[in-house]
């Protein structure tokens, strides 16, 4: 497989880690903005760490959305974890309403119940909606590693892949064509965090 992956550095992710994810797999990855590494990867990342209002400002400043959304509508797959999962949405409520990518129309990013800890950190098990090449070779209830404090909503049941349950069951995967979004953070989930990686590289533009 003739992969190239570019992991998008807006300064809010783990790109390092996630870097060294595709390395330990054996796979090619590389970090970069640059619109010529864009255009030639077959493969985009967007990590994330953070809140979302300054994830999204930080994103509108340092990346060339024309060209990443020119590449998605060309079919290249794109990967978001956690707070790159969450600016899939149309809008993020943090103290007042952030507008976020809106790759996903409909969505939201709310807060988790204050019924629970926060932020939500640890292994967690996911409860698997249905097949996805995604989860390929991934059980009902595997666990992965959650941080977070906020989690898209309004999801439709067809882009709903997986789920967790955190005193409110919310989107843990979900995908929309060549648009796949995590909320755990695969880079920190060892094995199982491996098997979706490779999963992720093997769907082909």
């Amino acid at each position: 497989m003739n992969s190239k992956i570019c992991i998008l550095d807006y300064g809010s992710g783990n790109v390092a880690s996630v870097k060294n994810s595709f390395d330990r797999l054996g796979l090619e990855s590389f970090i970069s903005n640059e619109v010529p590494d864009i255009v030639r990867a077959s493969h985009l990342v967007l990590p994330g760490v953070g809140a979302f209002k300054a994830s999204m400002e930080k994103i509108m400043s340092k990346l060339p959305l024309d060209v990443i959304s020119a590449q998605i509508s060309l079919g290249k797959p794109l990967l978001g974890i956690c707070v790159g999962m969450q600016v899939f949405a149309e809008s993020g409520f943090e103290f007042e309403i952030h507008p976020g990518l809106n790759l996903i129309p409909g969505s939201e990013v709310i807060e988790l119940p204050t019924t629970v800890p926060k932020p939500h950190v640890g292994w967690d098990s996911i409860e698997i909606q249905r097949s996805h090449p995604i989860l390929n070779n991934i059980d009902d209830g595997t666990d992965f590693y959650f941080v977070h404090s906020y989690f898209v909503t309004k999801i439709d049941d067809s882009n709903l892949i997986a789920s967790c349950d955190y005193g409110v069951k919310f989107p843990a995967v979900f995908a929309k064509d060549n648009l796949i979004g995590v909320q755990f953070h695969p880079e920190k989930s060892q094995n199982n965090g491996d098997k979706l990686l490779r999963n992720f590289v093997e769907l082909i533009a």
